[in-house]
């Protein structure tokens, strides 16, 4: 089903979440010498297992996977933190002889094996501290346009978070944002010495939506509420990333609301999220990533 060229050194796999990637990446790895490097923004997080689909012990058993149980919830890893672990992860299965299958469906995560996805520019903390205090006083956005006196295009200037972080990369580097914009679109992918093949899968969307309530009704019998609870008293609250994920936001709603229209309420508004994802999942392949081969499932 899945025909890649045997000189490919890397196989990026991806797709949808509940499209099937989990079965085809073991079949595909355990007869191609590969290991499989998770791809996935979710999994990294160490005790959310149940709502992320991580994989099981047994399957972990039949094929190494990298990229799992990184961090706890409460903590923060940004793509650029990805990026270089799997540079490392990859350099040390090639190294090994091992063919890599990287696995999964997070955006930014997926394209920075095809394009750069961080600047590179280095911001400390005193500098960081400085940009927090002219966020404080309510300069930050005053400050950032005397740094551009010739503006900048498509820039989203009434977003305080890309206000922030633009500012502080301008201070550190002594550029415009359309400069630094320039540089970004200079680099390449920290991936480009590798031989890369990249197979896309796909369903009908009913085929998808009815994959999608199977896999949320399982996650619901294998004890995600549990699941939740157990992390909450573990520091996972909804103002931390890891809490924004799918499965867990709207568990964590549903709790705090005490538990309104029971499990069925609840299993509506994962599915829904879910689907929600999937759409949008199927709108950024099409415009981010060409794939080598399109496999219908």
């Amino acid at each position: 089903m899945i025909n890649v060229p045997e000189t490919a050194e890397i196989l990026i796999l991806t797709g949808t979440t509940a499209v099937g990637k989990t079965e085809l990446s073991l079949e595909w790895a355990a007869a191609n010498n590969a290991e499989i490097l998770s791809c996935d923004s979710t999994t990294v997080y160490r005790g959310m297992d149940i709502g992320t689909a991580k994989p099981t012990a047994e399957e972990r058993a039949r094929v190494p996977h990298w990229g799992l149980d990184l961090v706890e919830p409460a903590e923060t890893f940004s793509v650029g933190d990805y990026v270089e672990y799997a540079k490392k992860c990859v350099a040390d299965l090639r190294s090994r002889g091992k063919r890599v299958l990287v696995s999964g469906g997070s955006g930014f995560y997926l394209k920075a094996f095809f394009a750069p996805v961080t600047d590179g520019v280095a911001v400390d903390a005193v500098l960081r501290e400085r940009v927090r205090a002219l966020e404080q006083s309510g300069e930050a956005l005053d400050f950032l346009k005397r740094l551009n006196p010739g503006g900048a295009e498509n820039f989203d200037w009434q977003n305080p978070r890309r206000v922030s972080r633009a500012l502080e990369r301008c201070l550190a580097t002594g550029k415009t944002i359309d400069e630094l914009r320039a540089d970004m679109a200079a680099r390449q992918s920290e991936f480009v010495a590798y031989r890369r093949y990249c197979v896309l899968l796909s369903r009908e969307r009913e085929d998808l939506s009815r994959r999608i309530e199977i896999r949320v009704e399982r996650m619901l019998a294998e004890g995600l509420v549990e699941e939740v609870k157990k992390l909450c008293s573990c520091g996972l609250h909804s103002g931390v990333p890891a809490a924004m994920a799918i499965g867990y936001r709207e568990t964590l709603d549903w709790l705090s609301a005490g538990e309104p229209g029971g499990l069925v309420a609840l299993r509506d508004a994962i599915v829904l999220a879910t689907r929600q994802l999937a759409a949008k999942q199927r709108k950024w392949f099409r415009s981010q990533i060409v794939p080598d081969q399109i496999v219908d499932l």
